[in-house]
């Protein structure tokens, strides 16, 4: 199996730092609103990065983190009035329903920046006995040049960062021995969320967080750390000089990192109003297709998300779907044994396994291995209609677990009929009036599922289909 590390820029052969397991680390969001899109392609990606090791055998340690600390979320929290956790737990929540709904799987673990702050103390508290940190009126500064291999993974130069240093200068820090050092720990403001530490109250620096939560939750070197590219720098370039100048090892083998998505060829970005959250486009689309959409790529490859490119992924997951439902209705239909001729063509369709495996080995290339399933349905769909019910199901068993390792799910979702949309639209309102706000989302969720979009207005519930 080869992936392309970023840190050496080339394909390399994976060796896993323990026999039969793999240690994977995927910088999760930072929870102060829906999740959008661009969120969804590292999450989509690397849970199927994760499904094909298991698939070959191979224990995965899956950590993604919450960042419930941020400046963006104290700044929600101060406009509604309520506190930074309760923003956090709420957009928790509303990520893990969409994740859901994107079928991710839970991560082995899923840690919160805010429960992991004593673990960052100790760690800058080994950078700052290493000589790699000091502190100045409270703030903890990383002395980025005593990490002399700085800049290793973005190819930076950090004396051309120096003659530029306004990409990892924080504005109004004042007393830092040098313009390139960067934020361990922060001291409190007025009305913000801090911790105890030895600097007096604060909160971590955002890059501390990961450094902590992968090393507590895997260990100090780990095999696989992923996120999307543009938190190569600075993020995971100042997670390598801390980490490797705390624990003096070699923080992670590979590195991956997954392409941007466009919106129509243009950046997404609220301004240009081409900025989309998973919610919103699971009003348009079943996220099944999304998920499917984000596949059809090469992960490394940039994305642009049109209404034309989605709506070929719609009809494309159509016939693997419509394709497995005749199979199931072969494969229930008749017990009669595969023939010599169904011999053959099942041949061609293990042949077709071994090519989804090598697209898969070759840097993880899920654009080739769907390839691979769309040739086995075209097979499938000339020779089985009236055949055995063992090629049937033969086939059945290889094409859905080939789709569980994409994470597309091979059941399609039964349409609900009005009178049972209405039905839960009063269910919901009774346990709204009973103040079991639970049960009410949990209904909403429901029907968000199905394909059903609520709107609470003056009049009442209104719903449509999305």
């Amino acid at each position: 199996m080869k992936i392309y590390n970023t840190l050496t820029k080339k394909k390399e052969e994976f060796v896993p730092v323990h026999e039969g397991k793999v240690g994977m680390y995927v910088c999760g969001p930072t929870v102060y609103n829906y999740i959008h899109i661009g969120n969804a392609r590292p999450m989509i990606i690397f849970d199927t990065v994760r499904r094909y090791f298991e698939y070959k055998g191979y224990e995965v340690n899956y950590v993604s983190n919450f960042t419930d600390v941020d400046d963006k979320i104290i700044k929600k929290a101060n406009e509604e009035g309520v506190s930074a956790m309760e923003i956090a737990e709420r957009y928790i929540n509303e990520c893990k329903q969409d994740m859901e709904a994107l079928n991710v799987k839970p991560a082995t673990h899923q840690p919160r920046a805010t429960e992991e702050i004593d673990g960052m103390i100790r760690m800058i508290e080994t950078l700052i006995e290493k000589n790699h940190a000091y502190e100045v009126n409270g703030t903890v500064y990383f002395k980025t040049r005593s990490f002399k291999e700085y800049g290793k993974l973005s190819k930076k130069n950090i004396d051309d960062l120096e003659a530029g240093h306004r990409d990892i200068k924080v504005r109004g820090e004042d007393g830092k021995n040098d313009p390139l050092d960067f934020v361990l720990w922060k001291p409190k403001k007025e009305g913000e969320i801090a911790w105890n530490s030895p600097w007096g109250e604060g909160r971590p620096g955002w890059h501390i967080e990961c450094s902590e939560m992968s090393k507590k939750y895997i260990g100090d070197t780990i095999d696989i750390h992923a996120g999307g590219e543009d938190l190569i720098f600075p993020h995971h370039e100042n997670e390598i000089a801390q980490s490797e100048a705390c624990n003096g090892e070699c923080f992670s083998k590979y590195w991956m990192h997954n392409g941007f998505l466009n919106i129509d060829n243009r950046k997404m970005s609220k301004s240009a109003g081409n900025f989309f959250t998973v919610r919103d486009i699971s009003e348009k689309y079943p996220l099944q297709v999304i998920r499917f959409f984000m596949l059809s790529a090469h992960y490394r490859n940039p994305l642009n998300f049109s209404a034309d490119l989605v709506e070929s992924a719609k009809n494309g997951l159509d016939r693997i779907l419509t394709a497995i439902e005749l199979l199931r209705e072969v494969a229930d239909k008749n017990q009669e044994n595969m023939t010599q001729e169904e011999a053959k063509h099942f041949e061609d369709i293990k042949g077709l396994v071994k090519k989804y495996e090598d697209a898969m080995e070759d840097d993880f290339n899920t654009a080739d291995a769907i390839a691979a399933v769309f040739e086995m349905v075209r097979i499938s769909n000339s020779t089985v209609k009236d055949g055995s019910g063992e090629y049937a199901k033969k086939i059945l068993e290889i094409v859905e677990k080939l789709c569980d390792i994409l994470g597309i799910e091979t059941t399609r979702e039964q349409e609900l009929l009005d009178d049972d949309i209405e039905q839960l639209i009063e269910d919901r309102q009774t346990a709204r009036k009973e103040k079991n706000f639970a049960r009410a989302d949990e209904i909403r969720d429901e029907l968000l599922a199905k394909g059903i979009v609520l709107e609470d207005t003056r009049e009442g519930v209104k719903w449509k289909r999305a």
